[in-house]
């Protein structure tokens, strides 16, 4: 989601010397743990809260339901230690092996909890991010656009967006294993709740706060650099900032891979994995390093990291996809008001 995976920018908009709007296309994706979720462009002048809430949450939704069974693929190959039946070659394989043993909807286990997680978690993320945008921008350059602005909003929603992904995630991940014991959401709810506590749902939150800040940093210079060769006049053009956009995501997706492995470890506690920790549980970002290392070596930090590549790339398409349909809409709705006026 690059907002709130799951880099911060977007189309910040200001005022050129006629008057006119004009706009710079930033980064378009986030990296939850996820995933990564995208930061769209900033919507038509006077769109309300309800409108960022509204547009945010949808796209939220649609872009998790839509890769959720690539999601089940990458946090099965992230698995440290899989059990021999759940060892996959490549996305595609894992995918019909896991429809074919285990049932068609299988890979959708634990959707309904995301989904549930991802509306309200991209509501307040896009929320907070145009607020605090445009409250910041008009303080640090009044009447312009300020990277800087920018980049504290897009902190601070990032705060409100995995506070409220977090249990989400937690659940939703441990679903997905092979040999998962839960098939419905309260229970898995239940046992982890009476089994681990409260704070179990928040277990991976600092790892995945620590992911997403260099998740954004490598995606926006990343972005502006293929920007500078694909579109040098930075004029809007939609191909150039799906491309850009999917390919930045793809790159920081890849060099983050060694956190989401440690963060979807801290989140389902692998029995396998815990056996070689003598303290229990797994209960912070060094605590889930050092067991990484420990069971699988450097060569397990970059577990299930093609199939976080290929879930990120479609990914921002869908975001993109999601965010024009949107802005269409509401520019048309306001145009119509303002003939009818």
């Amino acid at each position: 989601a690059a907002a709130p995976n799951d880099g911060v920018g977007g189309v910040s908009h200001g005022a050129t010397r006629d008057g006119k709007t004009r706009g710079s296309l930033g980064c378009g994706l986030k990296c939850a743990g996820s995933g990564l979720r995208p930061d769209y462009e900033a919507l038509p002048a006077g769109a309300t809260v309800t409108t960022h809430m509204v547009a945010g949450a949808v796209a939220g939704i649609l872009e998790h339901c839509v890769m959720y069974p690539i999601d089940c693929v990458k946090t099965r190959m992230q698995s440290l230690q899989p059990d021999p039946a759940a060892r996959y070659r490549n996305v595609l394989e894992a995918l019909w092996r896991i429809i074919r043993t285990e049932g068609l909807w299988r890979p959708m286990r634990g959707l309904n909890v995301t989904a549930t997680g991802a509306g309200p978690a991209h509501a307040l993320y896009f929320a907070c991010y145009e607020k605090l945008k445009k409250t910041l921008s008009d303080v640090i350059h009044p009447g312009g656009n300020s990277h800087i602005a920018n980049g504290a909003a897009g902190c601070v929603a990032t705060l409100l967006h995995d506070a409220a992904m977090n249990p989400a995630e937690v659940v939703k991940q441990r679903m997905q294993m092979y040999n998962s014991p839960y098939h419905r959401v309260t229970d898995c709810v239940r046992a982890v709740w009476q089994n681990e506590g409260a704070g179990a749902f928040y277990r991976s939150y600092t790892t995945q706060l620590t992911m997403n800040v260099p998740f954004q940093a490598i995606h926006f210079m990343t972005y502006e650099f293929l920007q500078e060769h694909f579109n040098p006049q930075r004029r809007y053009n939609p191909s150039s900032h799906v491309v850009s956009g999917a390919c930045a995501g793809a790159v920081a997706a890849a060099v983050t891979t060694p956190l989401d492995v440690c963060k979807t470890l801290l989140n389902t506690q692998e029995s396998l994995a815990l056996n070689s920790n003598f303290t229990g549980h797994i209960t912070g970002m060094a605590s889930a390093f050092r067991t990484v290392y420990q069971v699988g070596g450097v060569t397990a930090y970059f577990r299930g990291v093609q199939a976080r590549v290929i879930y990120q790339i479609p990914s921002t398409a869908i975001a993109w996809s999601v965010y024009e349909f949107f802005k269409y809409l509401i520019t048309k709705r306001q145009e119509e008001w303002r003939a009818g006026k």
